[in-house]
C-alpha cells in the first residue's frame, strides 16, 4: 500500500473512528486559501466525521498547494487544495493496514479487476493493471484516466475488494492542445541521440515547465533526454555507459 513521504509542517491528534464509509468527493470550492485554518474547514467539509491528523503546506508542479491527512474508521485520506483558489486538485484514501486481511482462495482474473475498475470510474480508459505482492497481500494496482484526471486504484486480488482509490487532476485539455505529443517528443529524442531504443517516455513538470522525459539505449550507452512539451526544444540531456 501507498505511503505518502511529505514533508511535515503540522501534526494534530491522530483518532480512530469505529466506523467508516466510502465517501464520494463534493468537490468544495472556496476562495484563495491562506490559512491552514480555511484547509481545515474545507477537509472536514470534504471527509464529513472524519479527524484531521496532519496539515502540511508545500510547492507541487509550479503551485503552491495545501495538504491534509484524516483518519475516518478503517481509512486515512489524502486531500490536496490549490491556494490560489481553493479548489481540491488530488483526492485519495486507503484501507490502513492492519485491517487488510490476506485472504484465502484463488486470485480474481484480470478481467473481473477490470470490471470492477471501470464501476468505480465509470466511462474511463485503463492504462495498465498489474498484480503485484504488498505487505504480504495479493492486490491489483489499476491505472486509469478519465477527462481531466488520472486515477489509481488497487484491490485485493483474492476478495475483489477496493483498498485504495486516489485520483488528481493532470494538465488541461487546453494545456495538452499546445503540448508537442509523445511521439514527436520520442522523434526528437532520437535524432539527438542518432537512434536507438526507447526504454521510456512521459509527461512530467520539471519546476513548474512541462517537459517529455525520454530514455534511449544504443549500444553500451543510456541516454536521458528532456524535451519542452511546448517548444519541443531539447533542454537536457545526458549521456552515461549501461555499466556504470
Amino acid at each position: 500500500m501507498r505511503r505518502c513521504s511529505r514533508r511535515r509542517m503540522a501534526v494534530l491528534a491522530a483518532c480512530i473512528m469505529s466506523a467508516g464509509i466510502l465517501c464520494i468527493p463534493s468537490t468544495v470550492y472556496a476562495k484563495k486559501i491562506t490559512s491552514f485554518h480555511q484547509l481545515e474547514s474545507l477537509a472536514e467539509k470534504e471527509v464529513k466525521g472524519a479527524h484531521i491528523i496532519e496539515v502540511d503546506k508545500d510547492y507541487e508542479k509550479g503551485i503552491i498547494v495545501y495538504e491534509a491527512r484524516l483518519l475516518k474508521g478503517k481509512k486515512e485520506y489524502d486531500l490536496t487544495y490549490r491556494a490560489s483558489d481553493g479548489k481540491l486538485v488530488a483526492y485519495g484514501w486507503e484501507i490502513r493496514d492492519w485491517y487488510v486481511e490476506r485472504g484465502s482462495g484463488n486470485l480474481i482474473s484480470q478481467s473481473r479487476c477490470r470490471r470492477l475498475a471501470k464501476k468505480r470510474v465509470p466511462g474511463g480508459s485503463i492504462n495498465s493493471l498489474v498484480r503485484k505482492r504488498s505487505d504480504g497481500v495479493e492486490i491489483y494496482k489499476v491505472k486509469m484516466k478519465k477527462g481531466g484526471k488520472k486515477y489509481e486504484l488497487e484491490f485485493h486480488a483474492r476478495t475483489g475488494k477496493l483498498l485504495e482509490y486516489d485520483w488528481e487532476f493532470t494538465s488541461s485539455a487546453k494545456d495538452e492542445k499546445n503540448y508537442i505529443g509523445l511521439e514527436k517528443a520520442r522523434k526528437a529524442a532520437l535524432e539527438k541521440s542518432k537512434g536507438g531504443t526507447v526504454i521510456k517516455a512521459k509527461f512530467d513538470r520539471d519546476d513548474g515547465v512541462p517537459v517529455y522525459e525520454v530514455e534511449i539505449v544504443k549500444d553500451e550507452y543510456e541516454y536521458d533526454i528532456k524535451i519542452h512539451a511546448k517548444t519541443g526544444k531539447i533542454i537536457d540531456f545526458e549521456l552515461e555507459s549501461i555499466y556504470d
